[in-house]
């Protein structure tokens, strides 16, 4: 395959990119000009995604992204190695809280949550399979940080410098670094109404031994129910499910 070749398989999966919680249709026209292509090769995009499933069409010219997304999803399910080796293990911890117990994953620099097993008195999460977190706030996403190298986490603060700002975070490299160390010292983070004023969690790194990080475990509950939880046994439990899940994993 040439470069140019490439290039346009690039520019043509990057049509799937533009795609968000706040535009979940688009017609060919704006796709067209959204990549800044030429309208015949824009039509080309969308006809070629239409066919392998990735698009389809809606009412009003308008395309969504397609069934062969779905497909696609369930093959992720099935090799997911955490998946495989932790819903057991969170499970237990459903039944030994009441709690929600959720798994999250790290993509690149995206923490997307994989999978939810529910408690006694399911929470109502704005937070799902496949919706990006906010990187900074939340028991989850601080978890994952925490396992980040001093390289690796410098850089995450200064390609996100807004965003740290906004949570409340300090920019300060030495502040910043000093914030997360804290976290990874206690091995969980417990976040009370940050994310969603009404609920709390508390989350453990999914970190195995090497240093490679899959991701992070959490309970979740309403911030009146975590209040009243003996959160020394609690941050027990999930550090052991933790440990439990990383140590099967291959």
């Amino acid at each position: 395959m040439t470069d140019k070749s490439l290039s346009s398989l690039s520019r043509m999966l990057s049509v799937l990119d533009l795609f968000s919680d706040n535009r979940t249709t688009w017609t060919a026209e704006g796709i067209t000009e959204a990549l800044q292509v030429s309208l015949p090769t824009g039509y080309r995009y969308v006809k070629m995604l239409v066919d392998a499933g990735l698009l389809q069409r809606a009412a009003d010219s308008h395309y969504t992204l397609g069934p062969r997304i779905i497909v696609l999803d369930h093959y992720i399910r099935l090799a997911d190695p955490v998946l495989a080796h932790g819903i057991p293990f969170m499970q237990e911890l459903v039944e030994h809280t009441g709690f929600d117990c959720v798994l999250s994953g790290l993509y690149g620099h995206q923490v997307l949550d994989t999978h939810r097993e529910f408690g006694k008195a399911p929470a109502i999460l704005s937070y799902g399979r496949g919706r990006p977190r906010p990187l900074f706030l939340g028991a989850a996403p601080k978890a994952i940080l925490s396992c980040f190298a001093p390289a690796q986490l410098h850089k995450v603060l200064d390609q996100n410098l807004d965003d740290v700002k906004a949570a409340g975070l300090s920019t300060e490299w030495s502040e910043f670094r000093k914030y997360f160390s804290a976290i990874r010292k206690a091995g969980y983070y417990f976040s009370n109404g940050e994310l969603e004023s009404n609920l709390a969690a508390v989350a453990a790194p999914l970190q195995k031994a090497d240093g490679s990080i899959l991701g992070a475990i959490s309970l979740v509950t309403s911030v009146q129910r975590m209040a009243v939880m003996d959160m020394g046994k609690l941050t027990q439990l999930l550090i052991r499910a933790a440990q439990d899940i990383t140590t099967r994993i291959p």
